[in-house]
Parts: C-alpha cells; structure tokens; sequence
C-alpha cells in the first residue's frame, strides 16, 4: 500500500494541470545526458593530448578530484538558478501590471483547466453571451450550433458554396478567443463595397476559406479553433444543409406553412407558431456533438430566438435523444424580451411549453430574468418576458437579474455565467462552480 501510496504522490507531482513539471524533468534529463557526453568527450581529449602549464592551473588540478567535482558542480547549479529566474520573469513579464496577482491568474487558469464541462446549445446573438460568461469559470465548453441560418452574409455562402452557415460559428469562435476584443471586431467587419463582397463578414469569408483549404468545413473549425485560441469547442448539430419549416395560425384560424430561418420572422408576425421542422425530416447530428452532451455536467440551451436559433438544434433527432440521455444539468435559458414574428405575447411558461411540445421535458432548470423593467424594449414590437407566480410544467425556475446595464433586454454575460455556476454548484456542489 505504501508503494502505491508513494506511485500516486509522484504521478501527481509529475503530471499536474499545467504540466510544468513534467517538460521541466524532461528538460533536467536531456540538460544530463549533453553533459555526460561532454564529459567523456573532454576527459578523452584531456588524457589524450600534451599541453601548456597554464591548463593545469585553468583546470584546477591542485585540488583534489572531490573538491574540483563540487566546485564545478556548485558553480554550474548557481548559472542555472539564475538562468531560470530570469527565464521566469521575463515569461511573467506580461502579467506583471501592478494591479494584478500573477499567482492568482495562474490558480484561475488550472481551476479553469479543471472546470466543469459545459455544453452550450443555441445560435444568433445570445449565444457568444452565454460563452463570454460561462469561460471565466471553465475552458472546458462546447457549443453546439445551429445550421439553419438562410439569410444574409451566411445564406449567400451557403447557395453559393453549399457550405453550412458560417455566421454563428464565427460569432461564438470570436467569443472564446483568447483575444476576443480583437477578434470580434475583425470577424464582424462587413465590406462595404466591392463586387460579390459587399455586404460580406471578414470572419464568414474567413471560414469559407479555412474549409477550402483543409478540405472539409469541420476541419476548418478545428484548425480556426488553433489559429485563434479559443478556449473550448465550436460543433455544428449536423453537417447537413436543412431547411426549417414552420407552422403557423393566424387570427382567423387558418394554417400556413413558412420555409426558411430568415422568413419566419417576418412572415410569421401576427401569427402563433404550432410546429416547427427540418428539411429533411432526420438529418444524421454530428458525432462529436452528441459525445459532448453525453459526457456533459451541464448543458445550457439559450438564450436566443427560440424558434429561430435554440430549437432547430433540439429537432435533429440524435441531439434530442443524447439530450433526454445525459445525466447533466439541463437548463434553459429564457429570453428577457419576446422575440417579434416568434414569440409575441410569451411569457416564461409559454417558452417551456413550446420547447416540451417539441423536445419534451427535457430541462431541469429555466432561469428567467426576474428585475422588473419600466420602459418596454425598443421598437415598440417586443414585450418584457414575466416569470409565473406558479411553475407547473415540471421544471424548477431560477431568477436572477440578467439584465445588461446598457442593453437591458438583452442578457449581461457576466451575471448570466455567474447565475448558471450557482445552479451548477447547487445540483451538484461542483468545485470549480464556486470559483
């Protein structure tokens, strides 16, 4: 037991988070082995050959072997010593700013390192907020993304080049970067003018490009991921070019069917949805998104237009059933305001009704915005979405104040993470959610 005990003790000094360690023992080693070379390479050219006086004082052979074999030695640990602490500092130099602890942001980073795994599943301008508030706590996220998007910049890309849209993935890769000031401006940016590039996002063509030249769109993910830093994973829900397909009732009672993400918003104003579907029907999901949701200790779905952007992901089939078989937290995220031409007139339990009319009862959790807001959003068509007084559709609802101090109906990144971290650390005391 106590051999085990002493193998445990070393495996972990020897393979921690960071891995410093280790490569440090794997560079003493190699260091060793050069030396042991040279060694034998001067002990053979020193017996070997006849030479002035001054050697022998150079070379300190008045001393005895021992003495001479601690004072090389010693002098040879003392250049070394100092030749890691400048080493050291000069790799801590960026983080020396006086305001802040260089130890600290190295414990954050392993505790992140260690965070739990998070899958995050949604698309449009909600998402790259959830991601921007979930990585302060760990680098272990997925995000799952729709592929339904028909319109704009992404639409052209996808009649054009049969790719699958680009818009959201470029959007969430920019909100996981380690540079994400930088990189969302630059992935945003539309050129102006130009013929076939007006109106076209830098990071859309970007993507367009990476899938060129590695062959295949998810491996152009996958290599963006590199190139940009970012911390965690972008997953399209299937690589296949669908179509979404609603249902919708007018006043009058008549039933019409709209085609397109970029349509149902428009047309579907005035109308209630009843149905929402793919074309086709059952595309195959995408292996590596269905891996993340199984091993997944939480899975977030929102916020975002429910129609429009969480549920497509939720109607491919394997994604619905890897959902309704995971064993990790499962929250939804509800909208602060209604969605126009989706969700006119919804409040929080119509939201959880029209994912359960769908998916089922699938989440655990909504969280809902609960501050109380005394202006209506702008543009007069969108309502503040209101918590019911009684929950009766078999979830429980976490409140919070969501809301940003600058675009109140849109959701604030940083109370978002720490909201979900705290229903997280209450299902099931994760560590790393009390960060």
């Amino acid at each position: 037991m106590r051999g085990r005990s002493w193998y445990r003790s070393f495996k972990t000094w020897l393979i921690p988070g960071l891995h410093i360690k280790r490569w440090l023992l794997v560079m003493l080693v190699g260091i060793t082995m050069i030396s042991l070379g040279l060694a034998y390479l001067l002990r053979a050219v020193y017996t070997t050959g006849n030479y002035p006086p001054f050697v022998f004082w150079l070379t300190l052979q008045f001393l005895p072997r021992p003495v001479r074999a601690l004072l090389f030695g010693a002098t040879g640990a003392a250049i070394t010593i100092w030749g890691f602490v400048q080493l050291n500092r000069s790799l801590l130099a960026p983080f020396t700013h006086p305001s802040d602890n260089v130890a600290q942001q190295l414990y954050r980073h392993r505790r992140r390192q260690r965070g739990p795994r998070i899958v995050c599943i949604g698309g449009g301008t909600g998402m790259p907020s959830v991601l921007r508030g979930l990585k302060a706590y760990t680098d272990n996220i997925t995000a799952i993304v729709t592929v339904a998007d028909d319109g704009g910049s992404s639409g052209r890309l996808r009649d054009e080049m049969g790719l699958l849209p680009p818009g959201d993935f470029r959007n969430n890769l920019a909100a996981l970067s380690e540079a994400e000031a930088v990189m969302t401006r630059l992935f945003q940016y539309r050129f102006g003018s130009g013929s076939g590039l007006e109106g076209h996002a830098f990071g859309n063509l970007y993507l367009a490009a990476m899938a060129g030249v590695t062959g295949s769109f998810e491996q152009g993910l996958l290599e963006s991921s590199r190139v940009l830093a970012v911390r965690g994973r972008v997953l399209p829900s299937t690589l296949e070019l669908v179509q979404l397909v609603a249902d919708v009732v007018s006043d009058d009672g008549r039933m019409e069917r709209i085609r397109g993400e970029s349509l149902i918003p428009k047309v579907g104003a005035g109308r209630r949805i009843q149905r929402l579907s793919l074309d086709p029907e059952k595309p195959r999901a995408y292996p590596e998104a269905v891996r993340a949701i199984l091993a997944a200790d939480m899975i977030v779905a929102g916020p975002g237009s429910l129609y429009t952007s969480v549920m497509p992901n939720l109607l491919v089939p394997e994604i619905a059933q890897a959902l309704r078989a995971a064993h990790a937290v499962k929250v939804y995220v509800c909208n602060i305001a209604t969605q126009p031409g989706e969700t006119d007139g919804y409040d929080v339990d119509d939201h959880v009704r029209a994912l359960q009319r769908h998916v089922g009862r699938v989440f655990h959790y909504v969280l809902a915005n609960n501050a109380l807001n005394h202006t209506p959003p702008p543009g007069g068509r969108s309502e503040w979405v209101k918590p019911p007084e009684h929950t009766s559709y078999g979830y429980r609802l976490y409140l919070a104040d969501l809301r940003h101090p600058q675009t109140p109906w849109r959701h604030d990144p940083e109370r978002m993470g720490r909201a979900l971290m705290e229903i997280l650390a209450e299902a099931t005391g994760h560590r790393a959610a009390r960060l």
